[in-house]
């Protein structure tokens, strides 16, 4: 076991044979992808290895297999060498909890932004943006990088926005900081309501429900800035 303590995110890899969406908890990843395989099971019939995967493929959902098929094709063969940003989506549920769920906010290998509506859950549509990724520009890929983390909430961009070398920070947000659209993203993703079966529940911030009226208006970012109680330059 190593004795280096500056990267610990090792210790938190779940013990299991696919990538967890757990794995996507303190940012998104883009991954390469190195084979296409068929699965075993009816429930994950494709299993996506890609590099580092360190024999732990990514196994799209029935969902996410519909918008690789919509935008890389159904020859499964031709996706290898290809790059997809992934995220987890807090609000997937499995036996009516919300556990969280891998999802796709960018893809190499298409022409434009796509956007496309998938099965949710008990029949619904949900809409699903998918964003081009240009992996040839550095400064691109850290604006994809934020985007994802931003559609997992504040403390997931929170960490995006750090881990940032200082002249992307500056190519992207400028003398501002991080830029307000990611910061409103974050904030609808926090505030989306956990719908269970029965009732919605309200998302409790730091043990604090915050209710505003509906006609409040407010800057953009004055919410967040309330709420993260923001680290200088975010």
């Amino acid at each position: 076991m190593s004795s280096d303590v500056s990267n610990l995110k090792d210790t938190i890899i779940p013990k299991s044979d696919q990538l967890n969406a757990d794995q996507l908890l303190g940012a998104p990843m883009t991954i390469e992808v190195t084979s296409v395989k068929r699965g075993s099971t009816d429930e994950q019939p494709i299993s996506i290895g890609y590099v580092g995967d360190n024999g732990r493929p990514w196994k799209p959902c029935k969902s996410m297999r519909k918008v690789l098929i919509f935008a890389w094709g159904e020859d499964g063969g031709q996706w290898v060498g290809r790059m997809a940003t992934l995220y987890n989506k807090g609000d997937v549920k499995f036996g009516g909890i919300a556990v969280g769920g891998i999802r796709i906010s960018h893809l190499s290998h298409i022409p434009s932004d796509i956007a496309l509506s998938v099965n949710s859950t008990r029949g619904k549509k949900e809409p699903v943006i998918v964003k081009r990724l240009d992996a040839t520009d550095p400064v691109q890929a850290s604006r994809v990088k934020m985007d994802a983390a931003a559609r997992g909430g504040m403390e997931s961009l929170k960490a995006a926005w750090a881990s940032l070398p200082a002249d992307h920070k500056r190519a992207i947000g400028g003398a501002d900081g991080c830029p307000a659209s990611y910061k409103t993203i974050a904030q609808q993703a926090d505030a989306k309501p956990v719908v269970t079966e029965e009732k919605e529940i309200p998302i409790v911030v730091r043990e604090t429900i915050v209710t505003v009226a509906p006609d409040f208006k407010a800057d953009v970012g004055t919410i967040a800035d309330i709420e993260s109680n923001e680290i200088p330059g975010f």
